[in-house]
């Protein structure tokens, strides 16, 4: 499998009109910190960019602060990403804001057909206010239920205008709706870039974010022994330890290094090629990122696979 290095990363942006996602891209856009990324809309008039972001316009891409670019894909989303491809350097990353009528996956499965690229992730945007009534509505329901089964992470946006009751009502609707997606509120889309993006490596340090009432934990996974990187990819999107997402170099059991992704309940797994630091940026939300049941299961993974090998 191509390494990271020769990949594209896009992560897609859905959610019904009027959710926030143009408000949540411009949060992006000012908190970046220094990582390149690329918005593809299909049309300027539909993304609202901050104007104290843009340094520069012209009629196709949008030039931010911090080198960061919004482009307009029109009607050929493939030929402006491979455009992006040839670009020096490359963005870090790309955020394919869809339109609020639009479905995820089909955003994913043209992208799946591109040579170097990676989805990363599908972001659903969701308004706490009107979500459920929106739902049942018997011309738009349909495509908001189709939105939540594509999330990898749903954002239940404005939660400042609904109660702690409503809040609580509306996340166990959304383990229906959306049964394999992490849940994040959030004010004004103001959501840590490395909850939904992932760290840029395990030389972050541990963290709290003050962000919206502290709701965002991390640290750093480290190895103590030989663990199967696609196990422990698994075992943190799977298990039952609050983690929202996760990502780093690990070393498995043959001493190969691997590149782990893992975005709500999704994981990946891949050969990383080279050498570096072995570690696991693990994100969660506060109070309930389970850093000792995961350190815990490490170490049983680490116990199980020494007896395989002696057996």
């Amino acid at each position: 499998m191509t390494n990271e290095n020769r990949q594209l990363l896009v992560t897609v942006i859905g959610g019904y009109l009027g959710s926030g996602k143009t408000t949540l891209v411009n949060h992006l856009l000012r908190h970046a910190n220094g990582r390149r990324l690329a918005v593809l809309v299909n049309e300027f008039g539909e993304l609202a960019i901050d104007e104290d972001l843009i340094e520069a316009a012209d009629d196709d891409v949008i030039s931010i602060a911090g080198g960061c670019i919004c482009c307009s894909f029109g009607n050929d989303l493939a030929a402006t990403m491979m455009d992006l491809s040839k670009m020096s350097p490359a963005p870090d990353h790309i955020l394919i804001e869809s339109s609020g009528v639009a479905i995820p996956s089909a955003i994913v499965a043209t992208m799946s057909l591109l040579d170097g690229f990676r989805a990363d992730g599908v972001i659903v945007v969701t308004d706490a206010e009107t979500l459920r009534k929106n739902a049942a509505d018997d011309y738009i329901g349909d495509t908001i239920m189709r939105q939540l089964a594509d999330a990898d992470i749903v954002i239940v946006n404005k939660r400042d205008l609904v109660s702690e009751a409503m809040l609580q009502s509306l996340e166990y609707w959304l383990a229906l709706a959306a049964p394999r997606a992490s849940v994040i509120e959030a004010r004004h889309g103001q959501v840590p870039l490395d909850a939904l993006l992932g760290s840029r490596g395990p030389a972050v340090s541990e963290t709290r974010w003050e962000h919206a009432d502290r709701l965002f934990d991390s640290f750093v996974l480290l190895p103590s022994d030989a663990v199967e990187a696609a196990a422990l990819a698994e075992l943190l999107a799977t298990g039952p330890f609050g983690v929202v997402r996760a990502k780093g170099f690990w070393a498995g059991a043959d001493g190969n290094c691997n590149l782990i992704h893992v975005v709500g309940q999704r994981w990946d797994c891949s050969p990383a090629g080279g050498s570096h630091p072995s570690g696991v940026v693990v994100i969660g939300k506060a109070g309930q990122l389970d850093r000792a049941g995961i350190e815990a299961a490490t170490v049983s993974m680490a116990s199980a696979l020494r007896r395989g090998l002696r057996a």
